[in-house]
């Protein structure tokens, strides 16, 4: 009979990959998220139709089967890639995708006198965004940001069924190896909630501190 400490050894070393995909893969959604967020809010049309044919294809599609065609299927066209790799790109994209929409919104529901006023005051369309709608902007996406990233903490589970040797595949294999199911899984709990609560403080308290001055 194992006890619950023989386990976290494992777990830390499933821990530590967990964060590496959630770092890695949070970085790439921050980006696609702004970068296809404007473009969705582009005059040109064909930026537009491209900003929207990601945003729909990546949020109408399941991100397990997108983790799969990009380790499975993608070596049948000559491109392999590292299980890493694969697990941070379909997480990345997937939840780019969702942040595009929440950055597109965002910008939206500031309120159009804001822009007006912006023009009357004869500053550049950057001059706009970067002094005026995006810091107003940004309150709004900050607490779903904060949702999607735990979300995405949940999300990178699935990397387990790409032989990535995450927490859960830890603790899968732990289970296989003991048969002591809820002992491990009890402790793979406590591990994924020791890693998602202080993000959640972190963001409240980044919400507090960009609303100091503006609320």
């Amino acid at each position: 009979m194992y006890s619950m400490t023989d386990f976290i050894k494992p777990l830390l070393s499933g821990a530590s990959v967990t964060l590496q995909v959630m770092f890695y893969s949070t970085i790439l959604a921050f980006i696609l998220s702004f970068l296809f967020g404007f473009m969705k809010l582009s005059k040109s049309k064909i930026v537009r139709f491209f900003a929207s044919v990601y945003i729909e294809f990546f949020r109408g599609t399941s991100l397990l089967i997108q983790l799969f065609w990009l380790y499975f299927a993608l070596p049948v066209l000559g491109i392999s890639l590292a299980a890493m790799t694969a697990g941070v790109l379909a997480l990345g994209l997937n939840y780019g995708a969702y942040g595009a929409e929440v950055v597109r919104s965002s910008i939206l529901s500031v309120s159009k006198g804001q822009t007006e006023a912006t023009i009357a005051l004869n500053m550049t369309p950057f001059q706009r965004m970067r002094y005026v709608i995006l810091p107003q902007a940004l309150l709004l996406m900050v607490p779903t940001f904060g949702n999607l990233l735990i979300e995405l903490l949940k999300g990178t589970a699935l990397v387990s069924l790409v032989t990535l040797s995450d927490l859960t595949f830890q603790a899968m294999a732990l289970r296989t190896a003991t048969m002591q199911t809820i002992e491990i899984f009890t402790m793979l709990l406590v591990f994924y909630f020791i890693i998602a609560y202080p993000i959640t403080l972190g963001v409240r308290w980044f919400e507090k501190k960009i609303s100091v001055g503006r609320v």
